[in-house]
């Protein structure tokens, strides 16, 4: 007999192997109630940019799209919340509801064309017109979600809340199990003579680095990418979406390159005579507005999404999987003798500022250095971890300073959208099971999405909120000090908040527990104390506006 069409997705969803999905009311009301039973969990977000953020994260963690509703006048919400998503490589399906043919050209209320909404953010957008399409599209989209670079894909469905093609009949007797399609789906090797060159070019060459990108994390190729270090005697570089990737003490590793980094990194990449890209876009961050390395350095490049090949341009590109690649690239190398001065020269340039920010790591002032949270945050996270971190100072504070092992813990950052981390850390917990989830969110970015407080307490999901409360925007603070001829109550109307605003009272306001830190001596316990717990507690910091976040090294024009 065949499935109606909100039987069979709430079937296939369940057999493929999901856990939570993440909606706005009201769309699918159907299927989602057929999910529970399914012991899927539907979680309700209070907007669609929540809902959204909430899929991503746990899209990041489980490998499997997030799925993501709402109905057509949340549409453009819907769709303006996938641009995080798009950036940062991570599969989803956004499903809307649409109103009919009938009313389509006609002034319907509330009805805007949702096509060109979503052509920016998904690889593609789909009309699922009938139930009987329903099979097709959906494996389809998934397919296409995790195939690399994975990314959003939009299924727009027959009705207003999408009830055509629910109660309409498939023409399946079974649902999909996509359980094994998960991101990246598909690791072709590079080219064998491709990648033969490129051995080649890399022994020539004594003064290499690496700079592995957000591609090379979603590949998994931490221990190749290691080993290959090793082999060449080159420094690894990261983006900021690839800091975990490696073991961030680790000899080989310099931290993260371009815009959001510590000094070696950029210092290094910068005096190289080759540079190895892999899973690397090459984008304004990574390069620090194209100057690092420098303009005319030779690159090589690996990358499995053939659209970021030869941007640079490169003088040999291998498309092929990362993981895959480096494995035939280490055969092809064998073991060569490799001079390891620059090596050597880029692991001093990294001891000696670590050494030049250890006071700062250990420091005991109040308001608290933002330095000594994140030493402390290395120190407290369990191996298994996953920091959540939101985009701005917060992406920089945490890329230069938590600490990672390379193995068990996992580092999720915004790929541009203030406000993203809560909502997604939520969702990262929904796929994390047992592990502790941690999030790093300033006051500023987390006043965008407070209410999703209340969906954490609901449907008891449990991270540890950890805010850097500085009462203000504080990466742009002394710009605009000094904008207003260092008049800092000037600045003060445009970048700081109210002096009473009380986390740990509003948490409270949610059923939830706060824990106010004002001493660096209680950073740590809070930390462990929120962890142990079974429901989401907020840590709030209180931290000083004035302190700087690590800098950028930028070479002479």
């Amino acid at each position: 007999m065949s499935l109606k069409g909100w039987e069979w997705l709430a079937r296939s969803i369940a057999r493929s192997g999901q856990s939570h999905v993440f909606f706005i009311d009201a769309v699918l009301r159907p299927t989602l109630m057929a999910l529970e039973a399914q012991g899927v969990v539907p979680v309700l977000a209070h907007s669609e940019k929540g809902a959204a953020y909430m899929a991503d994260g746990y899209a990041r963690v489980a490998g499997r799209p997030g799925i993501v509703a709402a109905q057509s006048v949340g549409a453009a919400n819907l769709a303006a919340a996938l641009q995080d998503a798009w950036l940062g490589r991570v599969p989803m399906l956004a499903l809307t509801g649409r109103k009919p043919h009938h009313a389509q050209h006609r002034n319907a209320y509330q009805e805007v064309a949702h096509a060109p909404l979503f052509a920016p953010v998904t690889k593609a957008g789909m009309a699922v017109e009938a139930a009987s399409d329903l099979p097709r599209l959906f494996r389809q989209g998934w397919s296409a979600a995790v195939a690399a670079p994975p990314r959003p894909m939009h299924l727009d469905l027959n009705g207003l809340m999408a009830e055509i093609v629910e109660q309409g009949d498939t023409g399946a007797t079974e649902p999909a199990d996509l359980s094994a399609w998960t991101a990246p789906r598909h690791r072709p090797a590079g080219d064998a003579g491709d990648v033969a060159r490129l051995a080649r070019r890399l022994l020539e060459e004594p003064r290499i680095a690496i700079v592995a990108g957000d591609g090379a994390a979603l590949s998994g190729c931490g221990a190749e990418l290691l080993e290959l270090a090793a082999r060449l005697r080159a420094p690894i570089a990261t983006s900021l979406g690839a800091r975990g990737l490696v073991p961030t003490r680790h000899r080989l590793h310099v931290g993260v390159v371009g815009s959001y980094s510590a000094p070696p990194a950029n210092r290094v990449v910068h005096g190289a005579g080759l540079v190895l890209m892999i899973g690397c876009d090459g984008g304004d961050q990574v390069t620090h507005a194209w100057r690092v390395p420098a303009p005319g350095t030779p690159v090589v490049q690996i990358d499995a999404d053939a659209l970021e090949l030869d941007r640079c341009p490169a003088e040999i590109s291998v498309c092929g999987d990362p993981r895959a690649t480096l494995e035939a690239l280490l055969e092809a190398l064998g073991t060569p003798e490799r001079d390891s001065a620059f090596l050597d020269h880029a692991a001093g340039l990294v001891a000696e500022w670590r050494q030049s920010m250890a006071a700062r790591l250990a420091s005991d002032e109040a308001p608290i250095d933002p330095a000594r949270l994140c030493a402390e945050i290395s120190g407290a996270l369990p191996e298994d971890g996953i920091l959540v971190a939101d985009t701005g100072y917060s992406g920089i504070w945490t890329g230069t300073l938590v600490e990672f092992n390379g193995a068990g813990q996992q580092y999720l950052r915004a790929a541009g959208s203030l406000g993203w981390a809560f909502p997604a850390a939520l969702g990262a917990k929904c796929a994390a099971g047992a592990r502790k989830v941690v999030c790093y969110s300033g006051d500023g970015a987390l006043y965008y999405h407070l209410t999703e407080l209340e969906t954490a307490k609901r449907r008891g999901i449990a991270v540890t909120l950890v805010v850097n409360n500085n009462k203000g925007f504080g990466q742009g603070w002394p710009n605009l000090v000094r904008a207003a001829g260092n008049r800092p109550e000037v600045a003060g109307t445009l970048l700081r908040f109210g002096e009473h605003t009380d986390f740990c009272a509003l948490a409270a306001g949610f059923g939830l527990r706060g824990i106010r830190v004002e001493r660096p001596d209680q950073i740590g316990p809070a930390l462990r104390e929120a962890m142990a717990s079974d429901e989401t507690v907020v840590v709030e910091v209180m931290t000083g506006i004035d302190h700087r976040a690590p800098e950028p090294w930028t070479p002479e024009a």
